[in-house]
């Protein structure tokens, strides 16, 4: 059976010394375009544009803080215990995006007492940005040959010749669409219905879809951590109180009459 062979280099342009990686550009795409989503909402419901950059420089410097130390806290604890300086070292790699959305809900949350706008509000919002920057940062993922499914022989396996030579479930791609497919159903609902009046309701559904995705997901994908996991991967129990937040979120939206 063909299967594709992906074997893309890393390095998008070399010149004289300096390296562009694929993986560094998809991420800025991932920034700008989360960027580009909340500036659309904020002139929309004519909210204040030049506070936004702050909250760009306060999530992107969130997510990339709470991303590194989860992976390093969750996914590899002994190796950096023993070597607390390699924490710093993000530039070889290691960022867990369960930290990462953590860190961006922190951010939004000191944002927030600047501004004076409702938490919830800006929650909301702010989880129709995050959705199309999971997309790209997944993407990036799949360029850099990384974040690999299980070997199968389905049709669509992907053979990561950077790795082996054994056809893989693209377990990036099926992130990235399902994260595609959830940042649109959640534009919708935002711009087609009146569920945004309900504080919290918008970033529940944004929890519970794409917590629900990750767990599936995570059942066809290598392991990450660097230690024996039992029935459920680092990556799924993660995602159980996401995901049960993301429920009560929901339930409160609905139960309360008011906006």
């Amino acid at each position: 059976m063909e299967h594709l062979v992906w074997e893309l280099d890393p390095v998008l342009v070399s010149f004289m010394g300096l390296k562009i990686h694929w993986y560094g550009v998809l991420f800025a795409v991932a920034i700008t375009a989360g960027f580009q989503v909340m500036k659309r909402i904020y002139i929309k419901e004519g909210l204040d544009l030049e506070s936004l950059d702050n909250l760009l420089i306060y999530c992107v410097v969130g997510i990339i803080v709470g991303a590194r130390l989860a992976h390093c806290i969750f996914y590899d604890p002994a190796y950096y215990f023993a070597h607390p300086l390699k924490i710093l070292a993000i530039w070889e790699g290691g960022l867990a995006s369960h930290g990462g959305g953590l860190g961006a809900i922190l951010a939004l949350y000191y944002y927030q007492r600047k501004v004076k706008l409702p938490f919830l509000f800006l929650l909301d919002r702010l989880a129709i940005a995050t959705a199309i920057f999971g997309f790209f940062v997944r993407m990036a993922n799949f360029a850099n040959s990384e974040i690999l499914g299980e070997p199968t022989t389905q049709p669509w396996g992907i053979i990561f010749a950077r790795v082996d030579m054994l056809p893989r479930h693209p377990a990036q791609l099926y992130e990235a669409f399902a994260y595609l497919a959830i940042f649109i159903g959640l534009y919708a609902i935002y711009s087609l219905t009146q569920v945004k009046q309900k504080h919290g309701a918008i970033f529940g559904l944004f929890l519970v879809s794409v917590f629900s995705a990750r767990i599936a997901i995570e059942s066809i994908k290598v392991s990450q951590a660097a230690y024996a996991e039992t029935i459920l991967s680092a990556g799924q129990l993660l995602s159980l109180p996401f995901l049960a937040v993301g429920i009560v979120l929901l339930f409160l939206a609905y139960r309360n009459k008011r906006a």
